[in-house]
C-alpha cells in the first residue's frame, strides 16, 4: 500500500485512563480514527469498546511500554503493517513521583525520564513526514509544574519543563511544513496520577483543578486553532504568569514549603 492511501490516524500516547482517555473521546467525537498507546491492554480495549458503542470509529490498541527504547520503530511498524498515516500525535504519557530527588528509587526515576521525555522527542520527531503530508500535528501534555521549581518532585518539574520548551521551539520550527505544535499545560487534574506519584489526597488548591474533560476539551480546541500554548484555566494561566515576577530563589523557598505542606516532602537536612 502507498502512502497516499493510509488512512489517516491520531495517535494517542498514555490513552488508557484520565486526561488520556478523555484525549481519545474528544479526538474520536471530532471524526479521527484513533490508535491507543498504553500499557494496560484491557482498560485501552474498554475504552475504545465504548467509542464504538456511541458510534465512533473502533480505534486501534497498541499495549506497549513507552519506557523501553525503540518506541516509535514499533509503533510505526504496526502502522504500516495496518495500512495507517499519523495525522495527530499526541503525547500524554507520563507519571511523577513525590519526595527527595536522593531518596526516591534512582531507576523509577529515570524510567520517568524516558516516558516524559525522550518517549515524548522520539514520537514528536519520529512522524515528521507524514505529520507534514497530512497537515497535522502534534500536542504534548506537559503541565504548569513547567514554569515552576519542584523540590519534592524534583525530577518531575525538569521533565515538564523540558517538554514546554521543547514543545514551543517545535512550534516555531515546524510552522513552514504545515504542522500544528501545541503545548497543554493542566494545574491539578483528579486523576491516577496522584496514586502512581504517592501524593496523598490532592494534588492542588481546588480553585486550580480542572477536570480531565475539560482539559482535554481545551487542548484539542488549541491544537486545531494552532495554538503553541494552552493553559486551562485562568487561575492556572495566572500561577503561570507569578514565577516570571518574582526572584528565582523566592520561588524555590515558596515551592518547597508547598511541597512539605501538601504531600509531606522531607526538607533537606
Amino acid at each position: 500500500m502507498s502512502e497516499s492511501d493510509a488512512r489517516p490516524v491520531t495517535v494517542i500516547t498514555g490513552a488508557s485512563v484520565g486526561i488520556g482517555a478523555e484525549l481519545a473521546k474528544v479526538f474520536a467525537a471530532h471524526g479521527h480514527e484513533l490508535v491507543l498507546v498504553a500499557r494496560r491492554a484491557a482498560a485501552m480495549q474498554a475504552l475504545a469498546d465504548g467509542i464504538a458503542s456511541r458510534g465512533g470509529k473502533a480505534p486501534h490498541v497498541l499495549p506497549l511500554d513507552l519506557a523501553r527504547a525503540g518506541s516509535a520503530e514499533r509503533i510505526a511498524a504496526e502502522l504500516a503493517a495496518r495500512g495507517l498515516a499519523v495525522r495527530f500525535i499526541v503525547n500524554n504519557a507520563g507519571f511523577g513521583l513525590v519526595g527527595r530527588a536522593a531518596d526516591l528509587d534512582r531507576a523509577e526515576q529515570l524510567a520517568m525520564i524516558d516516558v516524559n521525555i525522550r518517549a515524548l522527542t522520539e514520537l514528536s520527531l519520529a512522524f515528521a513526514d507524514s505529520l507534514a503530508r497530512q497537515r497535522g500535528g502534534i500536542l504534548n501534555v506537559a503541565s504548569v509544574a513547567a514554569f515552576l521549581l519542584g523540590p519534592g518532585m524534583a525530577v518531575y518539574y525538569a521533565s515538564k519543563a523540558y517538554v514546554l520548551s521543547f514543545t514551543e521551539a517545535l512550534h516555531r520550527e515546524l510552522a513552514p511544513c504545515g504542522i500544528r505544535v501545541t503545548a497543554l499545560c493542566p494545574g491539578p487534574v483528579p486523576t491516577e496520577f496522584q496514586a502512581r506519584a504517592g501524593v496523598p489526597g490532592h494534588l492542588g488548591p481546588s480553585l486550580l483543578e480542572r477536570d480531565a474533560r475539560a482539559v482535554a476539551l481545551a487542548g484539542y480546541r488549541g491544537l486545531m486553532a494552532g495554538r503553541r500554548l494552552v493553559v486551562p484555566g485562568w487561575p492556572n494561566a495566572l500561577a503561570t504568569c507569578l514565577p516570571r515576577f518574582l526572584p528565582r530563589g523566592l520561588v524555590l523557598r515558596i515551592m518547597e514549603r508547598v511541597q512539605m505542606r501538601r504531600f509531606g516532602a522531607p526538607k533537606p537536612n
